[in-house]
């Protein structure tokens, strides 16, 4: 594939500690992952083998125990929690398997809320948030909350929300876990879309082949190693 690398992640390892005083859990094992631009990567594996923990450390919501997660020349597993912070919210959206919309706030303050923690104006954050919702076809859901909207809805109100800052990667973590077919296929749809209209990177975590056999490159990940 020609197409530039966006991120390189180099001799990943992580493990945790053991709940009951046993020897550390080690799920990651000097894993090594590149991420092209303007492509679908998906990566499988069973539970448990180490792909969320692998998607959190990529997007900066972790950090290794040893190696690097590159963009460009910059380590991002060395930046501060503010710095990173900051990085995450103006290059990567992210979309989950329980969506994480915020209670209190409409699905339209649930979008904007990315570009008003950037600095946006409320106004040109909430211009953006229903240009989004027009194109994922929630517009008219705009002022019902997270409990009123539908899993279908929630998950396009929560694309929405990680495309808000125009991130260059989206990390998808089970994104269609919760849904029927029908809906799957809807999600599914605008990931591709996101790769051929805007140009994003998407990182796709998945237990289901049938749906990373679509993808520019699929991975397997087994027993903390990538295959």
């Amino acid at each position: 594939m020609s197409n530039s690398i966006l991120l390189s992640a180099k001799g990943i390892h992580k493990s945790f500690e053991d709940e009951n005083g046993g020897a550390p859990l080690e799920v990651l094992r000097g894993v090594d992952i590149d991420v092209p631009e303007a492509t679908i990567t998906s990566i499988v594996g069973s539970s448990g083998s180490g792909k969320s923990t692998l998607l959190h450390i990529v997007g900066g919501l972790d950090k290794p125990d040893s190696g690097s997660v590159l963009w460009g020349n910059t380590d991002i597993s060395s930046l501060k929690n503010n710095e990173l912070a900051t990085f995450r919210n103006k290059n990567i959206g992210f979309v989950f398997q329980f969506h994480h919309l915020l209670p209190e706030f409409t699905a339209i303050e649930n979008i904007a809320m990315p570009a008003l923690i950037s600095g946006k104006s409320i106004e040109e954050a909430t211009e953006r948030a229903l240009k989004l919702m027009e194109r994922f076809g929630v517009a008219e859901r705009r002022n019902h909350r997270p409990t009123q909207l539908s899993g279908g809805e929630q998950q396009r109100v929560s694309m929405a929300r990680a495309l808000m800052n125009e991130p260059k990667l989206i990390l998808a973590d089970e994104p269609t876990g919760n849904l029927d077919d029908a809906n799957t296929q809807i999600i599914l749809d605008m990931l591709f879309e996101l790769r051929d209209r805007d140009g994003v990177s998407v990182l796709l975590i998945t237990h289901e082949k049938s749906i990373a056999q679509r993808s520019d490159i699929l991975l397997e990940i087994k027993s903390g190693t990538i295959s």
